[in-house]
Order: C-alpha cells, then sequence, then structure tokens
C-alpha cells in the first residue's frame, strides 16, 4: 500500500492476508507516520497513514481497520472531533482509538477517554510502549470477536438440539454461566475505569506537590460560595491571599528540593490554622483560603494573626532550619463581587500593599486600593508612551568645591513633562520604572543625552576646565549584560571623554551580586571612567567592599546632612565617612546641602564637594550653559 503524507512522500507496506491485524495511523506529522508504520510493518501489522481528520473518516469507513492510532492536535478537525465521529456512526463505533499526543495534562487524558478513546500514550512515545499497547487492544478485541462467535455457535447448537430437554438444560446452565462470569468482568472494568477517571479528576482539581485544591478548584468553590451568599444575604465569607516572603531566597540557596519541601511544610501549618476551612495552593508560594460565615472583619483578621504567629516558629528541612513570614491581603465579601477572579483579584491587591508597607503583616482591601492599582497600570501606559515620544527632559544640579564655590560638575536629573498630565515627579515615576523595567530604555535616554550635552559645551567652549558629568545607573541597568556595551556605544556616538564620566551606582546595586558586580566595575575603571557609591551611608556601608571595588567618590547621603544644623551623632557619621574616603583615596561629595551652617561644618569636616539647593536647583541645559559662560564657573 501507500502511505498519504503532506509531502506526498510514499511508503511500500506489505498486503499479506495473514498479517497480524490492519491498523490505521492518523498525524499530520510526515515523520511521526513514517516511525510509526515501519515499526508495526516489521510486527506484522497491516499498516494504513492518513495525515488528517477527514483522510482518517474516509479511511475508516472504507478499510474499516481493526485499530486506529490517533494524534491530537491536528489542523483543520483535531483527534478529539475524529473520535466522536466515529463513534457516532454505527459503521466504526467499535473500532478502538488510542490517542497519541504531546498533550499530558490530566484533563485532556479525561477528555480523551471521555470521548470514547481506549487508552492514551505520551509523546514523545517509545516504540515498545505502543507495540505494548497495540497488541494488548488487538489481542482484547480478538477475544471479544471470539466470544460473539462462540456465543453465535451455541446459540446454533441450542436451536439444533431443542429437541433434547437435558442438553438444553446444559447448554442455558453454561451459557448462564459464561454470561455470569461475562457481566462480572464488564463490572469490574467499570468500577476500574470509573475509579481512574476519579483519579484523574482528583489530579486535575488538586495541586500535584501539597494535594490542595489548586486556582480552579479553588475559583469553583468561590464561585459557589459568591452564588450561596447572593441568595442568603445574611451570610458572609472572606478570603485571604496568602504570598511568602523571600521564598525566592530559600530555592535560590538550598535548592528547589528543600524549596518543595518547604512547600508541603508551609502548607501543613496553614493547614492547622485554619481547620476546616478552604486551603488552596494556586502556584509557587501563594495560597489562599476561603473563610465560610464569618460575620465581620476581625474574625478574617484573628485568622490572619493566627497565621502570623505560627510562622514564629522554624522550619526544619534536613538540616536546616528557617524562618519565612507572610504576607496577607484579607478581602470581605460584598453584594460587589459577582464573579470569583473579582475578589480574587482584590484579595492578591491588597497582599501585595502589605508587601509593599514591609512584609510579613496583612492588610484588609478598600476601594481605594483598587483606584491605586488601576491609577498605576495607567501611568505604566503613560510611561511608555512617554517614553515613545520623548516626553522627557534632563535638568543639571552643579556640584561645587565647598571652599571656593568653582563647578566641577553636575548631576543628570530626567524630568517628565507630560502633555496630559504636566510635571510628573520623580519620586512617582522612577520607582514605576523600576518595577516595570521601563528605566532600561529611560535609563539608556539619559546616559545618552547628559554625555551628548556636556560634549556640546566643550565644543562651543562654554567651559574650558575639566567638568564631570554624574549619571545614576539603577539596580536593573546595572544587571544588564550588554550594560558595557551600552556605555561604549554611547560614548562613541557623543564623542565624550571616558574620563568625563561618573556614573552614580548605590550600594544595594553593587552587593546583589558581588562577584560579577566586580567585574562590571573593573571593567569601567579600565576605561577611565570614575565610579560613585550614591546615598553612601544608608545602605550595607561594609569596608569589605570599598576594598574590593575600584571606587572614585562616596556620596554622603542627604537624610546626614539636613540634620547637621541640629547637634546630634549625625557629624559624627559624617566624619567618619569623610575620614574613610581620604584614607581610601576617594572623594566625598554631599547631597543635600541647603543652609550656610552645613556647608561650613561639612568643610570643617574635610568635605570636598555638595551640591543642593544653597548653591543652585537643578536646571535646564540652556540655564546651565549660562551659568558656565557667564559666572566664570562660580556659585559663590
Amino acid at each position: 500500500m501507500t502511505l498519504n503524507t503532506p509531502a506526498s512522500q510514499t511508503v511500500d507496506l506489505p498486503t499479506d492476508d495473514e498479517s497480524k491485524g490492519l491498523i490505521l495511523i492518523v498525524d499530520d506529522t510526515p515523520h511521526n507516520l513514517q516511525i510509526l508504520s515501519t515499526a508495526l510493518t516489521k510486527q506484522g501489522y497491516q499498516v494504513r497513514g492518513a495525515a488528517n481528520g477527514s483522510m482518517a473518516l474516509i479511511g475508516a469507513r472504507n478499510i474499516m481497520p481493526d485499530l486506529i492510532l490517533l494524534d491530537i492536535k491536528m489542523p483543520e478537525m483535531d483527534g478529539y472531533t475524529v473520535c466522536e465521529r466515529l463513534k457516532s456512526e454505527a459503521l466504526t463505533q467499535d473500532i478502538p482509538v488510542i490517542f497519541i499526543s504531546a498533550l499530558d495534562d490530566a484533563l485532556d487524558k479525561v477528555k480523551a477517554f471521555t470521548v470514547g478513546g481506549v487508552d492514551y500514550i505520551t509523546k514523545p512515545f517509545q516504540l515498545a510502549e505502543i507495540l505494548a499497547r497495540v497488541e494488548n487492544q488487538l489481542t482484547i478485541g480478538r477475544l471479544q470477536k471470539e466470544q460473539r462467535k462462540q456465543n453465535e455457535r451455541l446459540q446454533a447448537e441450542v436451536r439444533d438440539r431443542i429437541a433434547a430437554e437435558a442438553q438444553i438444560q446444559a447448554l442455558n446452565a453454561d451459557l448462564e454461566q459464561r454470561v455470569v462470569q461475562r457481566t462480572e468482568r464488564l463490572n469490574q472494568e467499570i468500577a476500574e475505569r470509573e475509579k481512574v477517571q476519579q483519579q484523574l479528576k482528583h489530579m486535575a482539581m488538586h495541586d500535584p506537590l501539597t494535594d490542595l485544591p489548586n486556582r480552579t478548584l479553588f475559583l469553583t468553590c468561590l464561585e459557589e460560595t459568591i452564588q450561596d451568599t447572593q441568595k442568603q444575604t445574611d451570610q458572609s465569607f472572606a478570603l485571604l491571599f496568602l504570598d511568602c516572603d523571600r521564598f525566592k531566597s530559600i530555592n535560590d540557596s538550598l535548592g528547589h528540593l528543600v524549596g518543595d519541601q518547604f512547600l508541603v511544610a508551609i502548607a501543613k501549618r496553614f493547614q492547622r490554622c485554619v481547620g476546616d476551612q478552604l486551603l488552596a495552593r494556586l502556584g509557587g508560594d501563594e495560597f489562599t483560603i476561603l473563610l465560610k460565615n464569618v460575620s465581620n472583619e476581625q474574625q478574617a483578621i484573628n485568622i490572619a494573626d493566627a497565621i502570623q504567629r505560627s510562622l514564629l516558629e522554624p522550619f526544619h528541612i534536613g538540616d536546616n532550619e528557617f524562618f519565612v513570614s507572610a504576607s496577607i491581603g484579607i478581602v470581605m465579601s460584598s453584594p460587589d463581587y459577582q464573579q470569583p477572579t473579582e475578589m480574587l483579584r482584590d484579595a492578591d491587591t491588597a497582599m501585595y500593599r502589605a508587601k509593599a508597607m514591609g512584609k510579613a503583616r496583612h492588610i484588609v482591601f478598600n476601594a481605594s486600593m483598587h483606584e491605586d492599582v488601576q491609577s498605576s497600570l495607567q501611568l505604566e501606559t503613560d510611561l511608555r508612551r512617554a517614553i515613545e515620544r520623548q516626553e522627557f527632559i534632563l535638568n543639571y544640579q552643579p556640584i561645587v568645591a565647598l571652599d571656593t564655590g568653582m563647578i566641577t560638575g553636575f548631576e543628570a536629573l530626567v524630568r517628565w513633562i507630560s502633555p496630559e498630565l504636566g510635571f510628573v515627579s520623580p519620586g512617582k515615576f522612577i520607582p514605576l520604572a523600576e518595577d516595570t523595567g521601563l528605566i532600561i530604555p529611560l535609563g539608556e535616554w539619559v546616559l545618552r543625552e547628559a554625555c551628548r550635552q556636556l560634549n556640546e559645551w566643550q565644543s562651543n567652549n562654554v567651559t574650558d576646565i575639566p567638568l564631570t558629568m554624574s549619571v545614576n545607573l539603577s539596580v536593573k541597568q546595572f544587571s544588564q549584560p550588554n550594560l558595557i556595551e551600552t556605555i561604549d556605544q554611547i560614548l562613541a556616538e557623543t564623542q565624550l571623554p571616558t574620563q568625563c564620566l561618573k556614573l552614580e551606582i548605590t550600594e544595594s546595586a553593587i552587593m546583589e551580586n558581588s562577584d560579577s558586580a566586580a567585574k562590571i566595575l573593573d571593567q569601567l575603571r579600565d576605561r577611565q571612567i570614575h565610579l560613585s557609591i550614591d546615598d553612601f551611608g544608608t545602605g550595607y556601608s561594609s569596608l569589605s567592599y570599598l576594598h574590593r571595588f575600584p571606587v572614585n567618590t562616596l556620596k554622603v547621603d542627604r537624610s546626614f546632612v539636613c540634620r547637621l544644623d541640629a547637634a546630634d551623632d549625625n557629624v559624627a557619621i559624617v566624619q567618619a565617612i569623610v575620614t574613610l574616603a581620604q584614607t581610601m583615596g576617594m572623594d566625598v561629595v554631599a547631597e543635600g546641602i541647603e543652609t550656610t551652617e552645613q556647608q561650613h561644618q561639612l568643610e570643617n569636616l574635610g568635605c570636598e564637594y555638595g551640591q543642593g539647593y544653597l548653591f543652585c536647583k537643578p536646571v535646564n541645559a540652556e540655564t546651565a550653559g549660562e551659568m558656565l559662560a557667564n559666572r566664570n564657573h562660580k556659585l559663590f
């Protein structure tokens, strides 16, 4: 015979009448057809092929195969539909169908058996498994045919020997026994199939790791509870959304096996807190709890408090002992909730608000949170469009020598002037840009524009002194694998000498991955690009990393500078930072100088440079250029 394939390939197959059986293979992939047909042919089967569902239906009606191997995912007509069509026709309804598919979800298997399949093989398949299952189904078919033939012979004997009462009684007894045995076997098969279907249904509705209800089952139960509450308005309930704080660090440090064991342990601890209330795992380290018959908000808060207290006890996984906390969002039932996804969304919003407020706490949802989320989403959309439309400008704040008032450089500060929103505070859009990753294209634009502007001032002879341009690098920018290539490209485009660029990096950006940070900072040093630690004193402030990394400048955070007017410990802290920098050959720049008293104290402490409103607010490029040209680079 000829194997039909989409690519018009042919395979010669035997037509021996004494073959073990006729098999129809349905698959839109020629390679799969070739492999299966070759393997089955070698085993003595006759094989026919069909490249799609329509050809399969025609072939089944014409050749009446003993067995069909059916792929699920095919164009135009999938395997489920083909099987349903076969089972709906009297001519083909008894042909056994084995599904072969890459779909491995429990619901896919349930559907395969529901439409009439007798078996299910998952791709990538093993030929030995296919041959065994084919032989098994054909054996069952042959036994059934033999049983039917034997029944027909027995009935013929009954008709032939109707006159012999004793023989009739014996034959009836024999037939009755056979029927009973067959009925018992069929009942056993039905019971086993129902058991398998129940197991598959349980697998489809439960988390395989913790055996808790999964998202699908939880949403179904939540929907039923919402409907019941709408019918009985005197009832109320609560939904808790839990997320484990810093769970990623457990996976990263101890491995996913320990992480999985931890999830099982924390699920058991949550279950002890909520008793017979519905606890589900949505995925990862996210859990939900449905508290039925909760009459007021305080009852839900009490459950959240109990969960928080339970987490004060350590977890023991193997030889590891560790603590973990959880952020919990709480939402109470309301007639306004019509869909379970709406309630789950608001509980998730409250949970993220708890994380934003410091983690290890619970927050009860209120309508303003949803409005905040919507505002944040709208602001994100506006921010994306602003980057596309280039609605940003740079302001420049001078950095001056505290003893002479001479401008030694500028810090580039991005500003957003939206046609619709007007001036948008950096404190509002910069964190959003960090969260969404938009800081990458925005930061690249800032770096390019700042370098271009400084080179323009120098090329136009606005200044003849070696000014520096300070540009902030965010944590996400610093972690980009192409950071060095991007900086090289921008410096080449703008023609700015590398020693004129000073990159400001926070301590957290360095310490999050100190090994890769060391390599990046060494590459920047090799290019003579200056490096500055921004907001020094507010983060790790570790002497070890200062010794390890090629840092040129420390910037004293404004939180220390603003309190220099008062007699407190800030003077000693600033003194320690200045002394540390001088000892290690670094410059010190103080941020946020607003009074002459702060300026004089910083000078007395040995601080060399500063910036702040006392000298100049951030100004646009034109004003900064005039300042350089008209004031001989001095601000006082």
